[in-house]
C-alpha cells in the first residue's frame, strides 16, 4: 500500500497575535489503495468467433487471450477455457478444429435449444452461457439485460469454467451468476421461448423490433408465450418460476432495439415444432397449436 504526507501551518489562523509565532505543523498519513481495475486478472482464454460477441469478450481480458477465428484449429496447448461465439449451424466446424481432449473445456455461447445436439455429440454436461446481453455493432460495447423486473441481471453460467466467465463479464462491466444444471436449464428454457415467441410473432408483422412486438402485439406474444412454456414444462417435467411473461417483455423492452426474424428454425422453434409433430404422431392434440399456426401462416414449415 502506498503511503503520502501533507503538511499543514496555523499561522494562517491567528488573527492578531501579540508576538511572531512560530508555525505548528501537523502531518497527516493515508494510504493510497491499488485501483480494483488493475488488480482484476481475467482467466486467459481461447475464443472461438471473431465476431460482435467474440470481440466484446476479447476486450473484456487482460490481453492474454488468443482469437480464432471459424475455421482455425484451436490448440492443444493452451490452458483455459475455450469460449465458442460462433452461429449454431458452426458448432459441428468448431468441434472438428479442436483436439478431443480439450471438448470438456468448451463452453457455449449460443442462443436456442442446443440440448439434442451436445448429446449427439457427448456433451451433455458441456458448460453454457445464457447472454442476456446485446452487441449492436462490431467494436461497440455489450448492452446489458438488466430489466425492471431483474435489476441484478439475467445472464447466467454454468458448468466447470462458469466463474472464469463471470469474472470475465464481471470486468466489462456485465452481470453473470452462476447457476446449477437444474436452475441453468429452467432458465434456458426461458430464453429459449423468449426468442422463439418474440421473433415469430415479429415475422408476422414486418420490421417490427422487439421493442415494437412488446408494445404493440403483447396479446400475441402473451399467448404464444404461455403456449410454449406449457409446452416445455411438461416435456421436461419442470415447473417454471412465476411471472415468465413479466421477465420477458422486460427484457424485450431492456433490448427493444434488437430486430426480429423467424430464422435458425432447428434450433429454436424447430424444438417447439418437434414437440408437436410426436404429439400428434401418438394421436394426441398438438401442444403448440398457435405456434404451428403461424409457422405454416409464414410458410416456415
Amino acid at each position: 500500500m502506498a503511503t503520502a504526507s501533507v503538511s499543514a501551518t496555523t499561522s494562517s489562523l491567528l488573527l492578531s497575535p501579540s508576538k511572531p509565532t512560530p508555525p505548528i505543523k501537523f502531518r497527516f498519513r493515508f494510504r493510497v489503495r491499488a485501483s480494483s481495475a488493475m488488480a482484476t486478472q481475467v482467466a486467459p482464454a481461447v475464443i472461438v468467433g471473431g465476431g460482435r460477441v467474440g470481440r466484446a469478450l476479447q476486450g473484456m481480458g487482460s490481453g492474454d487471450d488468443l482469437l480464432v477465428k471459424r475455421g482455425d484449429s484451436v490448440p492443444l496447448d493452451f490452458a483455459g477455457p475455450i469460449l465458442v461465439c460462433t452461429r449454431n449451424d458452426d458448432l459441428d466446424a468448431v468441434l472438428e478444429s479442436t483436439p478431443k481432449s480439450r471438448w470438456s473445456d468448451l463452453v457455449f455461447f449460443q442462443n436456442g435449444m442446443l440440448e439434442p445436439w451436445l448429446q449427439s455429440k457427448g456433451l451433455s454436461d458441456a458448460d453454457q452461457v445464457l447472454a442476456y446481453f446485446a452487441v449492436s455493432k462490431l467494436g461497440e460495447p455489450p448492452i446489458d439485460g438488466k430489466t425492471d423486473t431483474n435489476p441484478e441481471g439475467l445472464t447466467a453460467a454454468y458448468g466447470k469454467w462458469a466463474s472464469a466467465v463471470a469474472g470475465r463479464l464481471h470486468a466489462g462491466g456485465l452481470s453473470c451468476k452462476v447457476l446449477d444444471k437444474e436452475a441453468f436449464q429452467k432458465q434456458m428454457l426461458e430464453k429459449l421461448i423468449w426468442i422463439s415467441a418474440f421473433m415469430l410473432v415479429g415475422a408476422r408483422h414486418p420490421g417490427a423490433t422487439v421493442g415494437v412486438v412488446e408494445k404493440e402485439f403483447r396479446s400475441e406474444v402473451s399467448s404464444l408465450i404461455g403456449e410454449l412454456a406449457s409446452a416445455a414444462a411438461v416435456e421436461k417435467g419442470i415447473v417454471f418460476d412465476e411471472g415468465m411473461e413479466d421477465r420477458l417483455c422486460a427484457y424485450s423492452r431492456a433490448v427493444s432495439h434488437f430486430p426480429t426474424a423467424a430464422k435458425e428454425f432447428k434450433w429454436r422453434n424447430g424444438w417447439f415444432y418437434s414437440l408437436s409433430q410426436k404429439a400428434i404422431a401418438e394421436g394426441k392434440p398438438d401442444p403448440c397449436p398457435l405456434h404451428t399456426e403461424w409457422l405454416k401462416e409464414l410458410k416456415i414449415v
